[in-house]
């Protein structure tokens, strides 16, 4: 008799245990890629709590869902791991009907090529991969930073030897040198790809490093002038610069021969434990004030038409964050490389870093 009690008393520890773990939306996130106002106004609101867990990269997020990793509720993709997502059917269809505030969305940012009719996504916020600088510095050389020629040319870089970085990831790194060279960001011509090998190869002597992490800080502080990075950490470069009582600003420049567009997107796995709280944090994050909170914060680019009136003017009217429409259709998003096309440019990266 004991010992049944025993049994039912663990098995009823075990159901409150795993009610109250019912009431947590498992958040799977870029790092700091949500105001903290907005998770606490959401518990409120959902009356649970938010846990997140945090990727610096997709392929990270990828690589840890391909080994088995469960749990999450909602993952927030970027356009071509998106892509991957929904052709290894990890996602969960989104139900339209709990999702009101969709209606929100600028239609630009909608039906992209990685999901049509978005039967999955749901644009959460979007970043340009463009040029940080130090306003003062560059100033004091008389370099102007409106090209890719900032970081590949060496008439240019050896002004700035030892201050410069780049991204740490070949298709990044890639797009921005055919972008300099006049094609795509997805031009995937073998021929194209050894001519921007052979032009990163040019540059890579007077880079100081491949930063993917770090740079931020390294441009707060004058250790770094110039850096290929994404228009959110220039924007948080620039604010801890002020912070601290930098001289120097740390302004954004879009090169003119164009960038890439990295639209990040609110989905649900499948295995999602609660897919209705899930809905709940789209919809949430959808209304007009909850999302302009992440363009306040992190000065990213923002698809939901009805934040705008809540944006920043600073952030608002900078061209770099919010481009204007000639500048706009000179972005392009990363589309997703088949197997062979990664295995090439893995060769290629391989190379490039090697040298």
């Amino acid at each position: 008799m004991k010992k049944l009690l025993a049994i039912l008393l663990s098995g009823f520890a075990f159901a409150s245990v795993s009610a109250q773990a019912a009431d947590e939306l498992h958040l799977y996130n870029w790092n700091n890629y949500i105001a903290p106002e907005t998770v606490q106004q959401f518990e409120a609101f959902c009356k649970c709590k938010v846990v997140q867990t945090y990727y610096g990269d997709n392929e990270e997020m990828l690589a840890k869902l391909a080994a088995g990793a469960k749990g999450y509720d909602i993952i927030v993709p970027t356009g071509n791991a998106l892509d991957t997502l929904i052709k290894q059917q990890a996602l969960k269809p989104l139900d339209k009907a709990q999702l009101p505030n969709l209606k929100n969305i600028n239609p630009a940012y909608l039906n992209t090529d990685f999901d049509k009719g978005n039967k999955y996504s749901v644009p959460y916020a979007y970043t340009e991969t463009l040029i940080g600088y130090n306003d003062q510095k560059l100033k004091e050389l008389g370099i102007t930073v409106d090209s890719w020629a900032a970081i590949f040319d060496p008439k240019i870089l050896v002004k700035i030897k030892g201050k410069v970085t780049v991204l740490d990831s070949a298709n990044e790194l890639m797009a921005a040198a055919l972008k300099y060279l006049g094609h795509s960001v997805n031009d995937t011509d073998e021929k194209h790809w050894q001519e921007a090998k052979d032009v990163i190869l040019k540059a890579k002597p007077y880079w100081a490093a491949f930063n993917g992490t770090s740079y931020i800080k390294e441009l707060t502080v004058g250790n770094i002038w110039l850096a290929q990075g994404y228009s959110n950490d220039i924007f948080q470069a620039d604010a801890d610069a002020q912070k601290a009582g930098r001289k120097f600003h740390i302004r954004h420049a879009l090169p003119k021969e164009g960038a890439v567009l990295a639209l990040d997107s609110m989905v649900i796995h499948k295995d999602a434990p609660r897919p209705d709280l899930a809905h709940k944090f789209i919809n949430f994050m959808l209304d007009g004030k909850n999302s302009a909170q992440l363009s306040n914060l992190l000065g990213s680019g923002n698809p939901n038409a009805d934040a705008a009136k809540y944006i920043k003017p600073e952030i608002a009217n900078n061209p770099a964050i919010f481009p204007d429409k000639a500048l706009f259709a000179k972005l392009e998003m990363l589309k997703d490389l088949n197997s062979k096309q990664r295995r090439a440019i893995n060769r290629i990266w391989t190379e490039i870093r090697a040298r």
